[in-house]
């Protein structure tokens, strides 16, 4: 969850590092700080709370070395502090090391390294790890003049051949001020290859201002790095690996916030093309069904399917729920819904032909990689719907489907969210379409996912209607959201954004379930927001309603153009357009990203950087 950023070449480093850490800001801001190798030794500025708070630290400090390493923290082991942040430096100053991840023995690695003289000026279990890798260094006997220097390297080695936990650690020694040395296991890392400069991250948008050509290191890898070459080898065997190099497909132009007020608000209203996108060439010719070119399973193989498995964690999860209905309304093939966090431990029993999708925006969702790798071991297929080209996940699925979506930079997911949503909605097609859907009703459904982007369009020219409804609604600090069937997902959904941004307890419900105990909770102080489209279910949801205002709660409804709601039931109206039932819960997204966006902007929230919260889950 930590951002990493390490710089080696001609340049002056610091700014180097400072700049690419306000660009992955979002993986954590609890504190930052850099290192840089001076002809003195290591200089190191570190502060607590945001990048900006460092940038002004690090101005008192000579920081004029051209190879550096920067994180930007979320805070696991120990409190939020200065000497808590990282860079870490070993007690003997040969060590600064970065790290991502959880040493889970750090405790029997610092009572050995304790006996051994070093000492400790944090919390952090990152520091006992600095610690080790200097006593191997000591231990280590220096090269001979002419070899190469690869001291540092096999102390890394040595050390990590000792820890239990996850880890992405860039590492430099005092004496080698042209050499950094990286590892990972479980927390991701990426080299960037330059023109006499490398670079070292955890994200792409550290780099991607330098250099558009990256190698996505894989787990049990090492990679010594110096300004004008790079190495990797294997950690366990030692054998060196043949790296490949991708191209970086965005900009950094793609990651610039222009004219908005937030990168959330941004992406937000960057979903229709996200949407065009996410499909654009993912239709047959005659207009009828879906196609996907990576998911490297036959149409026959997939007949055989009689079970599919979703999995993934927080906002993917409730893509998951959506597509768990639309395969099973359409495509007729049972399916289940699982935390990644809870398969990977629980013994779920899986038939012979059952398929697995992993769901996962950054593909780097450490419980979601866990839960993909149980599959495996067990025999399973598993495909991939992910946005990052390279991630872990779409490395080792067996197939999948990218989202092309671009980056999304705001912590709470919108754009990356209804691209899920579109796809999972293309997978039902696909898989209906190969069992009983017929050729007109395939035709009919691509005509609404192909219309989706417009409906969206439509939908946001409510932003400003929203904005109004957001600031009357801002100074409550609980709300209910309700729907059924498919938006029953999108209720869990838009709880989840208003309270990541905003701070207020939310909970969705499936709207039938509110008599059953969460109407304990409506008063005049808790709003309810219903979901309201037509069909057989509208006098359901009418009623849940009326139990709501027979109470005095507030009730915000989010209804389709064309319904009519008895007079005075509903306080505020959000209309959307009615559309097909695959693409209705993305066009009911859109309202509640907004009154999330626009309560948590009236509340004075740091939305693009909510409390507690970073972008990418990559520790359990």
């Amino acid at each position: 969850m930590c951002g990493i950023v390490g710089y080696i070449g001609p340049a002056k480093a610091s700014q180097i590092l400072i700049d690419g850490l306000k660009r992955l800001e979002y993986r954590g801001y609890d504190s930052a700080g850099v290192a840089v190798h001076t002809p003195a030794g290591f200089a190191v500025a570190k502060k607590t709370g945001r990048v900006a708070n460092l940038e002004r630290e690090a101005a008192r400090h000579v920081l004029t070395g051209t190879c550096g390493i920067g994180h930007t923290r979320w805070a696991t082991h120990g409190g939020v502090t200065d000497a808590n942040a990282h860079p870490h430096v070993s007690s003997d100053g040969q060590i600064a090391l970065i790290h991502n991840g959880v040493i889970e023995n750090f405790s029997a690695i610092k009572r050995f390294v304790t006996g051994k003289g070093y000492t400790f000026q944090s919390e952090t279990d990152t520091e006992v790890l600095a610690n080790l890798i200097a006593y191997h260094y000591a231990k280590e006997p220096a090269p001979a003049a002419d070899a190469e220097p690869s001291r540092l390297l096999e102390s890394v080695r040595k050390s990590l051949l000792h820890v239990e936990g996850t880890y992405g650690i860039v590492v430099m020694s005092r004496d080698h001020p042209g050499e950094l040395v990286s590892a990972r296991r479980g927390s991701p890392l990426i080299l960037g290859i330059g023109r006499g400069e490398n670079l070292i991250a955890s994200d792409v948008s550290a780099i991607v201002g330098r250099t558009q050509n990256v190698v996505y290191l894989k787990d049990g890898e090492l990679a010594r790095v110096t300004a004008d070459a790079f190495a990797i080898t294997s950690l366990t065997q030692g054998d060196d690996v043949v790296p490949v190099i991708s191209q970086v497909n965005w900009s950094i132009a793609d990651s610039a916030l222009g004219d908005f007020a937030h990168y959330m608000e941004k992406e937000i209203f960057e979903q229709p093309q996200a949407l065009e996108n996410a499909m654009r060439g993912r239709f047959s010719e005659d207009g009828s069904t879906a196609q996907f070119g990576g998911l490297n399973v036959t149409p026959n193989e997939l007949r055989q399917v009689d079970r599919l498995l979703f999995t993934a964690c927080g906002t993917a999860w409730h893509a998951c729920l959506v597509t768990e209905y639309l395969v099973e309304r359409f495509a007729r093939v049972p399916a289940e819904v699982d935390y990644a966090s809870e398969f990977r431990y629980r013994n779920t029993p899986l038939d012979p032909n059952s398929l697995l999708f992993v769901l996962s925006q950054s593909g780097e969702t450490i419980d979601t990689l866990a839960a993909l790798r149980e599959a495996k071991r067990r025999g399973y297929r598993g495909l991939a719907i992910t946005n990052v080209v390279g991630s872990t996940i779409a490395r080792e699925a067996d197939g999948g489907i990218y989202q092309h979506v671009g980056p999304e930079i705001g912590v709470a997911s919108t754009k990356a969210f209804t691209s899920q949503l579109l796809l999972g909605a293309m997978v039902a097609l696909y898989l209906g379409r190969m069992r009983d859907m017929s050729y007109a009703d395939g035709k009919a459904y691509v005509a609404a996912l192909k219309a989706a982007p417009d409906l969206v369009r439509r939908t946001l020219t409510q932003a400003e209607h929203i904005r109004g409804i957001a600031q009357r609604y801002a100074g409550y600090n609980d709300m209910l959201f309700l729907g059924r069937l498919a938006l029953f997902p999108i209720a869990l959904e838009g709880a989840l954004k208003l309270k990541e941004i905003s701070y207020i307890h939310a909970e969705g419900y499936p709207a039938a379930e509110m008599k059953h105990g969460p109407i304990a909770l409506v008063s005049e102080r808790c709003p309810s927001v219903f979901f309201v489209t037509k069909g057989e279910l509208f006098p359901k949801v009418v009623s849940s309603m009326q139990e709501i205002k027979a109470r005095k709660g507030p009730i915000i409804a989010v209804c389709t153009e064309g319904l009519e709601l008895p007079p005075g039931l509903a306080d505020e109206v959000i209309p959307i357009p009615d559309c097909h039932e695959a693409v209705l819960p993305i066009v009911a997204t859109i309202p509640i990203q907004l009154l999330a966006y626009y309560i948590a902007v009236a509340r004075h929230c740091d939305v693009d950087k909510p409390r507690n919260l970073a972008k990418s889950v990559t520790v359990e």
